[in-house]
């Protein structure tokens, strides 16, 4: 049976085509995108692919209260919390102010909506799915980019929790964990150090992290075909069943496990 789908950060990326994949498949998706210049887009083009009845589109702004009071009102059997944004940048010289921005918008805020949506499942004895997309950084460290993988730990540790918690209900939780594919959202977090980052004060020079970043994104790791992990997010986010975390491609969840049991031995 298809599944009533609410989808936040839809307006590009994985959100996009991944809420147009699941209308083409007969859920009833609500695509939602932060900025109202988004909305108007995504309906023509869900007219166009013939999607208009499966696909709804709506401005869902996480920073504004009355947008995710409506939200709650919405009828849905799945929340998926995909919306984000990323700060980077050497944590130890980043300003605070952006650090609080980054936890505002990938974890509070979502947690927000989040306790909404389950209430009324619990107060009206449905069972229903939340499904986060964390990322790779959710599960190790690098250099420059601490503040938005922090971001990410939080949420498996929320993430994690609430799978405990809501069991009895029978609401279920999953994370996605995708690596660093192409969709222009690592490419932008990346710029964002660059607004702030001041030769004459701080002592991490522009040219040494632009350098950092742009080796990393010239790798074959940093610049993965979007397409395979879009194709999966269609396949987790409607299933009654499935993995608690599902990391792509392969080769970073073997990484990723290798990193963590290297961590057991890490010295000062």
């Amino acid at each position: 049976m298809g599944k009533r789908i609410l989808v936040t950060g839809a307006g590009s990326g994985f959100g996009r085509a991944a809420a147009i994949g699941m209308a083409k498949n007969g859920h009833a998706v609500i695509a939602t995108t932060q900025v109202s210049s988004q909305v108007t887009p995504l309906r023509e083009e869900a007219k166009a692919l013939g999607i208009d009845r499966t696909l709804r589109v709506e401005r869902l702004d996480l920073t504004d209260p009355y947008d995710i009071a409506q939200a709650h009102g919405w009828d849905i059997d799945v929340l998926w919390n995909n919306a984000g944004m990323g700060e980077a940048g050497p944590v130890w010289e980043i300003p605070v102010d952006l650090v609080r921005k980054n936890y505002e918008v990938n974890v509070f805020l979502p947690l927000v909506l989040t306790q909404g949506v389950v209430r009324r499942w619990v107060e009206e004895g449905r069972k229903g799915k939340v499904v986060f997309t964390s990322s790779m950084g959710g599960l190790f460290t690098p250099a420059n980019w601490g503040t938005y993988v922090s971001t990410k730990h939080a949420l498996e540790a929320i993430a994690e929790a609430l799978q405990q918690e809501l069991s009895p209900y029978g609401i279920k939780v999953q994370t996605i964990n995708p690596g660093a594919y192409y969709t222009g959202y690592n490419e932008t977090m990346a710029d964002n150090p660059f607004r702030w980052l001041d030769d004459k004060k701080h002592f991490t020079k522009r040219a040494d992290l632009r350098k950092g970043f742009d080796d990393f994104f010239a790798t074959p790791e940093g610049k993965m075909d979007p397409q395979e992990m879009i194709d999966r997010m269609i396949e987790i986010v409607p299933a009654d069943t499935g993995r608690f975390r599902n990391v792509m491609p392969t080769v970073i969840e073997d990484m990723l496990k290798a990193h963590q049991l290297a961590a057991w031995d890490n010295t000062i």
